[in-house]
Protein backbone atom coordinates (compact mmCIF):
# COMPACT_ATOMS: atom_id res chain seq x y z
CA UNK A 1 0.00 0.00 0.00
CA UNK A 2 2.89 2.34 0.75
CA UNK A 3 4.33 1.64 -2.71
CA UNK A 4 1.00 2.44 -4.32
CA UNK A 5 0.89 5.91 -2.76
CA UNK A 6 4.60 6.59 -3.23
CA UNK A 7 5.80 6.42 0.40
CA UNK A 8 8.79 4.55 1.77
CA UNK A 9 7.79 4.02 5.40
CA UNK A 10 4.87 4.09 7.79
CA UNK A 11 6.28 7.22 9.41
CA UNK A 12 5.97 9.03 6.07
CA UNK A 13 2.22 8.47 6.27
CA UNK A 14 2.00 10.81 9.25
CA UNK A 15 4.15 13.70 8.09
CA UNK A 16 1.11 15.98 7.88
CA UNK A 17 0.91 15.80 11.68
CA UNK A 18 3.24 18.43 13.20
CA UNK A 19 6.45 17.05 14.67
CA UNK A 20 5.66 18.67 18.02
CA UNK A 21 2.55 16.50 18.21
CA UNK A 22 4.26 13.35 16.99
CA UNK A 23 6.92 13.80 19.66
CA UNK A 24 4.18 13.24 22.24
CA UNK A 25 3.26 9.82 20.83
CA UNK A 26 3.94 7.05 23.29
CA UNK A 27 4.09 3.34 22.53
CA UNK A 28 1.29 1.30 24.04
CA UNK A 29 3.73 -1.16 25.53
CA UNK A 30 1.80 -4.09 24.03
CA UNK A 31 2.85 -6.74 21.58
CA UNK A 32 0.71 -7.06 18.44
CA UNK A 33 -2.05 -9.65 18.85
CA UNK A 34 -4.28 -11.44 16.39
CA UNK A 35 -8.02 -10.81 16.40
CA UNK A 36 -8.60 -14.16 18.13
CA UNK A 37 -6.04 -13.32 20.83
CA UNK A 38 -7.54 -9.87 21.38
CA UNK A 39 -11.03 -11.35 21.74
CA UNK A 40 -9.79 -13.90 24.27
CA UNK A 41 -8.03 -11.20 26.28
CA UNK A 42 -11.04 -8.89 26.30
CA UNK A 43 -13.32 -11.77 27.34
CA UNK A 44 -11.00 -12.50 30.25
CA UNK A 45 -11.10 -8.84 31.29
CA UNK A 46 -14.91 -8.71 30.97
CA UNK A 47 -15.32 -11.66 33.32
CA UNK A 48 -13.61 -9.66 36.04
CA UNK A 49 -16.30 -6.95 35.95
CA UNK A 50 -18.38 -7.02 39.10
CA UNK A 51 -21.35 -5.57 37.24
CA UNK A 52 -21.97 -8.83 35.43
CA UNK A 53 -23.17 -10.42 38.69
CA UNK A 54 -24.95 -7.46 40.28
CA UNK A 55 -28.74 -7.29 40.57
CA UNK A 56 -30.16 -3.89 39.61
CA UNK A 57 -32.61 -2.32 42.03
CA UNK A 58 -31.63 0.94 40.37
CA UNK A 59 -34.17 3.06 38.52
CA UNK A 60 -34.45 6.78 38.07
CA UNK A 61 -35.68 6.54 34.49
CA UNK A 62 -33.79 3.46 33.23
CA UNK A 63 -35.26 0.08 34.19
CA UNK A 64 -34.31 -3.60 33.97
CA UNK A 65 -37.32 -5.08 32.17
CA UNK A 66 -37.28 -8.38 30.31
CA UNK A 67 -36.99 -8.12 26.53
CA UNK A 68 -38.42 -11.04 24.50
CA UNK A 69 -35.78 -12.56 22.20
CA UNK A 70 -37.87 -11.79 19.12
CA UNK A 71 -37.06 -8.08 19.57
CA UNK A 72 -33.33 -8.56 19.07
CA UNK A 73 -33.88 -11.14 16.34
CA UNK A 74 -36.00 -8.85 14.17
CA UNK A 75 -34.13 -5.60 14.77
CA UNK A 76 -30.88 -7.33 13.76
CA UNK A 77 -32.20 -8.02 10.28
CA UNK A 78 -30.29 -6.14 7.60
CA UNK A 79 -33.44 -4.37 6.36
CA UNK A 80 -33.75 -2.59 9.70
CA UNK A 81 -30.22 -1.96 10.92
CA UNK A 82 -30.24 1.80 10.55
CA UNK A 83 -31.23 4.49 13.00
CA UNK A 84 -32.07 6.96 10.27
CA UNK A 85 -35.16 7.85 8.28
CA UNK A 86 -34.32 8.27 4.57
CA UNK A 87 -34.70 11.66 2.89
CA UNK A 88 -36.75 9.99 0.16
CA UNK A 89 -38.99 8.20 2.65
CA UNK A 90 -41.66 6.89 0.31
CA UNK A 91 -39.20 4.42 -1.23
CA UNK A 92 -38.79 2.85 2.24
CA UNK A 93 -42.26 1.49 2.83
CA UNK A 94 -41.08 -0.91 5.53
CA UNK A 95 -39.55 1.88 7.59
CA UNK A 96 -42.65 4.05 7.25
CA UNK A 97 -44.93 1.13 8.12
CA UNK A 98 -42.97 0.53 11.33
CA UNK A 99 -43.11 4.25 12.18
CA UNK A 100 -46.86 4.34 11.59
CA UNK A 101 -47.45 1.34 13.84
CA UNK A 102 -45.19 2.81 16.50
CA UNK A 103 -47.11 6.10 16.44
CA UNK A 104 -50.43 4.27 16.71
CA UNK A 105 -49.30 2.24 19.71
CA UNK A 106 -47.82 5.22 21.57
CA UNK A 107 -50.96 7.30 20.99
CA UNK A 108 -53.14 4.47 22.28
CA UNK A 109 -50.84 3.78 25.25
CA UNK A 110 -51.00 7.41 26.37
CA UNK A 111 -54.63 8.01 25.38
CA UNK A 112 -53.74 10.79 22.94
CA UNK A 113 -54.85 11.71 19.41
CA UNK A 114 -51.51 11.51 17.64
CA UNK A 115 -47.85 10.67 18.26
CA UNK A 116 -44.70 11.34 16.29
CA UNK A 117 -42.21 8.80 14.98
CA UNK A 118 -40.02 9.20 18.12
CA UNK A 119 -37.34 11.57 19.38
CA UNK A 120 -33.86 11.01 20.81
CA UNK A 121 -34.78 10.27 24.44
CA UNK A 122 -37.13 11.21 27.25
CA UNK A 123 -35.11 14.31 28.12
CA UNK A 124 -35.23 15.90 24.69
CA UNK A 125 -38.89 14.89 24.34
CA UNK A 126 -39.73 16.77 27.55
CA UNK A 127 -37.69 19.81 26.53
CA UNK A 128 -39.33 19.87 23.09
CA UNK A 129 -42.73 19.69 24.78
CA UNK A 130 -41.84 22.81 26.77
CA UNK A 131 -40.79 24.68 23.62
CA UNK A 132 -43.98 23.55 21.89
CA UNK A 133 -46.15 24.78 24.78
CA UNK A 134 -44.41 28.14 24.69
CA UNK A 135 -45.01 28.45 20.93
CA UNK A 136 -48.71 27.85 21.57
CA UNK A 137 -49.26 30.09 24.63
CA UNK A 138 -46.32 32.56 24.39
CA UNK A 139 -46.13 33.61 28.06
CA UNK A 140 -42.41 33.14 28.58
CA UNK A 141 -42.79 31.02 31.73
CA UNK A 142 -43.42 27.35 32.40
CA UNK A 143 -44.18 25.73 35.75
CA UNK A 144 -42.22 22.56 36.51
CA UNK A 145 -42.92 20.07 39.28
CA UNK A 146 -39.90 19.76 41.55
CA UNK A 147 -40.27 16.00 41.40
CA UNK A 148 -39.20 15.34 37.81
CA UNK A 149 -35.98 13.35 37.43
CA UNK A 150 -32.84 15.44 37.81
CA UNK A 151 -31.41 14.46 34.44
CA UNK A 152 -34.66 15.52 32.73
CA UNK A 153 -34.58 18.83 34.55
CA UNK A 154 -31.01 19.53 33.47
CA UNK A 155 -31.90 18.98 29.79
CA UNK A 156 -34.98 21.15 30.27
CA UNK A 157 -32.87 23.90 31.88
CA UNK A 158 -30.55 23.97 28.86
CA UNK A 159 -33.36 24.19 26.32
CA UNK A 160 -35.22 26.84 28.35
CA UNK A 161 -32.07 28.92 28.70
CA UNK A 162 -31.55 28.86 24.94
CA UNK A 163 -35.18 29.81 24.28
CA UNK A 164 -35.31 32.48 27.03
CA UNK A 165 -38.06 30.69 28.95
CA UNK A 166 -38.30 31.06 32.73
CA UNK A 167 -38.89 27.83 34.64
CA UNK A 168 -40.87 28.13 37.87
CA UNK A 169 -40.57 25.33 40.45
CA UNK A 170 -43.74 23.88 41.94
CA UNK A 171 -43.18 22.17 45.34
CA UNK A 172 -44.52 18.82 46.52
CA UNK A 173 -46.33 17.75 49.66
CA UNK A 174 -43.85 16.31 52.14
CA UNK A 175 -46.42 13.76 53.29
CA UNK A 176 -47.71 12.31 50.03
CA UNK A 177 -44.83 13.20 47.73
CA UNK A 178 -47.36 14.53 45.21
CA UNK A 179 -47.49 17.90 43.49
CA UNK A 180 -48.81 20.84 45.53
CA UNK A 181 -51.51 21.93 43.11
CA UNK A 182 -52.22 25.07 45.16
CA UNK A 183 -48.75 26.40 44.32
CA UNK A 184 -49.12 26.37 40.51
CA UNK A 185 -48.59 29.93 39.21
CA UNK A 186 -51.21 31.52 36.96
CA UNK A 187 -49.12 33.35 34.36
CA UNK A 188 -47.43 30.36 32.74
CA UNK A 189 -47.76 28.66 29.37
CA UNK A 190 -47.84 25.18 30.84
CA UNK A 191 -47.32 22.91 33.81
CA UNK A 192 -44.88 19.99 33.56
CA UNK A 193 -45.52 17.02 35.83
CA UNK A 194 -44.01 13.53 35.88
CA UNK A 195 -45.82 10.34 36.88
CA UNK A 196 -44.63 8.27 38.61
CA UNK A 197 -42.35 11.05 39.81
CA UNK A 198 -38.75 11.05 41.03
CA UNK A 199 -39.99 9.94 44.46
CA UNK A 200 -41.70 6.94 42.87
CA UNK A 201 -45.11 8.43 43.68
CA UNK A 202 -48.00 8.34 41.22
CA UNK A 203 -49.27 11.86 40.63
CA UNK A 204 -53.00 12.54 40.80
CA UNK A 205 -53.89 13.88 37.34
CA UNK A 206 -57.65 13.82 37.85
CA UNK A 207 -59.07 17.32 37.64
CA UNK A 208 -55.67 18.91 37.09
CA UNK A 209 -56.41 20.11 33.56
CA UNK A 210 -59.66 21.68 34.72
CA UNK A 211 -57.70 23.57 37.37
CA UNK A 212 -55.16 24.77 34.80
CA UNK A 213 -57.72 26.22 32.39
CA UNK A 214 -55.95 27.45 29.26
CA UNK A 215 -52.52 26.57 30.65
CA UNK A 216 -51.25 23.45 28.91
CA UNK A 217 -50.70 20.24 30.83
CA UNK A 218 -47.49 18.39 29.92
CA UNK A 219 -47.11 14.92 31.44
CA UNK A 220 -43.92 12.86 31.41
CA UNK A 221 -45.30 9.34 31.86
CA UNK A 222 -43.62 5.97 32.33
CA UNK A 223 -44.90 3.82 29.42
CA UNK A 224 -45.12 0.61 31.44
CA UNK A 225 -47.10 2.32 34.20
CA UNK A 226 -49.33 3.86 31.54
CA UNK A 227 -50.52 0.37 30.62
CA UNK A 228 -52.03 -0.03 34.10
CA UNK A 229 -53.00 3.48 35.20
CA UNK A 230 -55.64 5.82 33.80
CA UNK A 231 -54.08 7.37 30.70
CA UNK A 232 -52.79 10.95 30.78
CA UNK A 233 -54.98 11.68 27.76
CA UNK A 234 -58.10 10.60 29.61
CA UNK A 235 -57.10 13.01 32.39
CA UNK A 236 -56.89 15.91 29.93
CA UNK A 237 -53.17 16.14 29.18
CA UNK A 238 -52.29 18.33 26.20
CA UNK A 239 -48.84 16.81 25.58
CA UNK A 240 -47.51 13.48 26.86
CA UNK A 241 -43.88 12.45 26.65
CA UNK A 242 -41.83 9.62 28.05
CA UNK A 243 -38.66 7.58 28.00
CA UNK A 244 -39.19 4.49 25.86
CA UNK A 245 -36.17 2.49 27.08
CA UNK A 246 -38.47 0.21 29.07
CA UNK A 247 -40.12 -0.94 25.84
CA UNK A 248 -37.61 -3.55 24.70
CA UNK A 249 -34.31 -1.67 25.00
CA UNK A 250 -31.42 -2.69 27.28
CA UNK A 251 -30.19 -0.70 30.27
CA UNK A 252 -26.63 -0.82 28.85
CA UNK A 253 -24.78 2.26 30.16
CA UNK A 254 -27.79 4.53 30.01
CA UNK A 255 -28.67 3.95 26.37
CA UNK A 256 -29.74 3.62 23.66
CA UNK A 257 -32.79 5.63 24.59
CA UNK A 258 -36.05 6.55 22.88
CA UNK A 259 -38.18 9.67 23.14
CA UNK A 260 -41.96 9.21 23.16
CA UNK A 261 -44.10 12.21 22.18
CA UNK A 262 -47.89 12.44 21.79
CA UNK A 263 -50.32 15.33 21.67
CA UNK A 264 -53.77 16.52 20.64
CA UNK A 265 -54.63 16.64 16.94
CA UNK A 266 -55.10 20.41 17.16
CA UNK A 267 -51.40 20.82 17.94
CA UNK A 268 -50.05 18.65 15.11
CA UNK A 269 -48.36 21.54 13.30
CA UNK A 270 -46.52 22.53 16.47
CA UNK A 271 -45.27 19.03 17.25
CA UNK A 272 -41.56 18.35 16.69
CA UNK A 273 -40.22 15.39 14.75
CA UNK A 274 -41.77 13.34 12.00
CA UNK A 275 -45.16 11.77 11.41
CA UNK A 276 -45.80 8.86 9.06
CA UNK A 277 -49.27 8.55 7.53
CA UNK A 278 -51.20 5.85 5.73
CA UNK A 279 -52.96 6.51 2.43
CA UNK A 280 -53.82 4.76 -0.84
CA UNK A 281 -52.17 5.14 -4.23
CA UNK A 282 -53.82 5.72 -7.59
CA UNK A 283 -54.66 2.02 -7.83
CA UNK A 284 -56.19 1.87 -4.37
CA UNK A 285 -53.32 0.01 -2.72
CA UNK A 286 -52.30 1.00 0.81
CA UNK A 287 -49.11 3.05 1.00
CA UNK A 288 -47.25 4.97 3.68
CA UNK A 289 -45.94 8.52 3.41
CA UNK A 290 -44.11 11.09 5.49
CA UNK A 291 -47.17 13.13 6.40
CA UNK A 292 -45.39 15.79 8.46
CA UNK A 293 -41.78 16.91 8.82
CA UNK A 294 -42.19 20.05 10.85
CA UNK A 295 -38.50 20.69 11.31
CA UNK A 296 -36.78 19.87 8.05
CA UNK A 297 -34.85 22.82 6.65
CA UNK A 298 -35.62 21.78 3.10
CA UNK A 299 -39.35 22.11 3.81
CA UNK A 300 -40.04 24.70 6.51
CA UNK A 301 -36.70 26.46 6.94
CA UNK A 302 -37.14 29.46 9.28
CA UNK A 303 -40.64 28.28 10.18
CA UNK A 304 -39.33 24.98 11.53
CA UNK A 305 -40.77 24.09 14.92
CA UNK A 306 -37.71 22.20 16.19
CA UNK A 307 -34.07 21.42 15.63
CA UNK A 308 -34.70 17.70 16.13
CA UNK A 309 -33.35 16.40 12.83
CA UNK A 310 -34.23 12.69 12.94
CA UNK A 311 -35.92 10.02 14.99
CA UNK A 312 -34.56 7.00 16.82
CA UNK A 313 -35.93 4.67 14.15
CA UNK A 314 -34.21 1.45 15.19
CA UNK A 315 -35.07 1.97 18.87
CA UNK A 316 -38.65 2.83 17.91
CA UNK A 317 -38.79 -0.39 15.89
CA UNK A 318 -37.64 -2.35 18.96
CA UNK A 319 -40.40 -0.71 21.02
CA UNK A 320 -42.95 -1.48 18.31
CA UNK A 321 -41.98 -5.16 18.23
CA UNK A 322 -42.00 -5.28 22.04
CA UNK A 323 -45.49 -3.78 22.31
CA UNK A 324 -46.85 -5.92 19.45
CA UNK A 325 -45.39 -9.07 21.02
CA UNK A 326 -46.91 -8.43 24.45
CA UNK A 327 -50.13 -6.81 23.29
CA UNK A 328 -52.33 -4.79 25.61
CA UNK A 329 -52.97 -7.67 28.03
CA UNK A 330 -49.28 -8.53 28.16
CA UNK A 331 -48.26 -4.94 28.91
CA UNK A 332 -50.83 -4.78 31.70
CA UNK A 333 -49.52 -8.07 33.10
CA UNK A 334 -45.96 -6.72 33.13
CA UNK A 335 -47.11 -3.50 34.81
CA UNK A 336 -49.18 -5.39 37.38
CA UNK A 337 -46.27 -7.69 38.23
CA UNK A 338 -43.93 -4.70 38.61
CA UNK A 339 -46.36 -3.00 40.99
CA UNK A 340 -47.01 -6.16 43.00
CA UNK A 341 -43.34 -7.02 43.37
CA UNK A 342 -42.45 -3.45 44.37
CA UNK A 343 -45.12 -3.41 47.06
CA UNK A 344 -43.97 -6.82 48.32
CA UNK A 345 -40.41 -5.56 48.70
CA UNK A 346 -41.51 -2.31 50.35
CA UNK A 347 -43.60 -4.25 52.87
CA UNK A 348 -40.68 -6.49 53.77
CA UNK A 349 -38.20 -3.62 54.01
CA UNK A 350 -40.40 -1.54 56.30
CA UNK A 351 -40.66 -4.47 58.73
CA UNK A 352 -36.97 -3.93 59.50
CA UNK A 353 -35.97 -1.57 62.29
CA UNK A 354 -35.01 1.87 61.04
CA UNK A 355 -36.62 1.64 57.59
CA UNK A 356 -39.82 3.36 56.57
CA UNK A 357 -41.46 4.67 53.42
CA UNK A 358 -40.60 8.33 52.94
CA UNK A 359 -44.05 9.13 51.48
CA UNK A 360 -47.58 7.81 51.87
CA UNK A 361 -48.66 8.55 48.29
CA UNK A 362 -49.38 5.62 45.95
CA UNK A 363 -46.37 4.20 44.10
CA UNK A 364 -45.88 1.98 41.07
CA UNK A 365 -42.55 0.12 40.81
CA UNK A 366 -40.23 2.56 42.55
CA UNK A 367 -40.27 3.86 46.11
CA UNK A 368 -38.15 5.86 48.54
CA UNK A 369 -37.07 4.43 51.89
CA UNK A 370 -35.76 6.39 54.83
CA UNK A 371 -32.74 4.45 56.04
CA UNK A 372 -30.98 4.23 59.42
CA UNK A 373 -27.71 5.90 58.57
CA UNK A 374 -25.62 7.27 55.74
CA UNK A 375 -27.24 6.13 52.46
CA UNK A 376 -23.89 6.08 50.63
CA UNK A 377 -22.47 3.68 53.21
CA UNK A 378 -25.57 1.55 52.73
CA UNK A 379 -24.90 1.57 48.98
CA UNK A 380 -21.55 -0.10 49.67
CA UNK A 381 -23.19 -2.72 51.89
CA UNK A 382 -25.75 -3.47 49.19
CA UNK A 383 -23.06 -3.72 46.50
CA UNK A 384 -21.18 -6.27 48.61
CA UNK A 385 -24.40 -8.31 48.62
CA UNK A 386 -24.62 -8.03 44.84
CA UNK A 387 -27.37 -5.39 44.73
CA UNK A 388 -27.16 -2.03 42.95
CA UNK A 389 -29.32 0.93 43.96
CA UNK A 390 -29.44 4.42 42.46
CA UNK A 391 -27.19 6.89 44.35
CA UNK A 392 -29.21 9.41 46.41
CA UNK A 393 -28.14 12.53 44.46
CA UNK A 394 -31.63 13.34 43.16
CA UNK A 395 -33.17 12.77 46.57
CA UNK A 396 -30.66 15.01 48.30
CA UNK A 397 -31.42 17.76 45.79
CA UNK A 398 -35.06 17.42 46.90
CA UNK A 399 -34.13 17.76 50.58
CA UNK A 400 -34.10 14.06 51.54
CA UNK A 401 -30.90 13.16 53.32
CA UNK A 402 -31.13 9.66 54.80
CA UNK A 403 -33.05 8.04 51.97
CA UNK A 404 -32.60 5.72 49.00
CA UNK A 405 -34.82 4.95 46.01
CA UNK A 406 -35.47 1.33 45.05
CA UNK A 407 -36.86 0.13 41.71
CA UNK A 408 -38.44 -3.26 41.12
CA UNK A 409 -39.41 -4.81 37.78
CA UNK A 410 -41.01 -8.08 36.76
CA UNK A 411 -37.53 -9.65 36.59
CA UNK A 412 -36.73 -9.48 40.30
CA UNK A 413 -36.85 -12.86 42.02
CA UNK A 414 -37.49 -14.01 45.59
CA UNK A 415 -33.84 -15.00 45.93
CA UNK A 416 -32.77 -11.48 44.94
CA UNK A 417 -35.22 -10.06 47.47
CA UNK A 418 -33.69 -12.26 50.17
CA UNK A 419 -30.19 -10.94 49.45
CA UNK A 420 -31.37 -7.32 49.50
CA UNK A 421 -33.37 -7.71 52.72
CA UNK A 422 -30.46 -9.49 54.43
CA UNK A 423 -28.13 -6.63 53.47
CA UNK A 424 -30.61 -4.04 54.75
CA UNK A 425 -30.97 -5.94 58.04
CA UNK A 426 -27.20 -6.27 58.39
CA UNK A 427 -26.72 -2.54 57.85
CA UNK A 428 -29.40 -1.70 60.40
CA UNK A 429 -27.69 -3.97 62.93
CA UNK A 430 -24.33 -2.34 62.32
CA UNK A 431 -25.83 1.14 62.60
CA UNK A 432 -27.63 0.18 65.81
Amino acid sequence: MLDAIGLSSLDDLFTDIPQSVRDRFRPLGREPLSEMEVFARLSEMAESNAGASLTPFAGGGIYDHYTPSIVGHLTARSEFVTAYTPYQPEISQGTLTAMFEFQTMVAELYGMDIANGSLYDGGTALAEAALMAERIRKRGRIAVARTIFGHLRRVLDTYAWGADIDLVDVPFHTGSGQLDTNAIPQDVSALIVQTPNALGVIESLEGLKEQLGDRLLIVSADPIAAALLKTPGTCGADIVVGEGQALGLPMAYGGPLLGLFATRAAHLRQMPGRVAGRTVDAEGAIGYVMAAQTREQHIRRARATSNICTNSALCALAATIYMATLGGDGLRDVAARCAQRAHDLAARATELDGYELAFDGPFFHEFVLRVPGDPRTLLETLAEAGCVVTPPTDLQELGLENALRFAVTEKRTDEEFERLIAALASFAGEEA
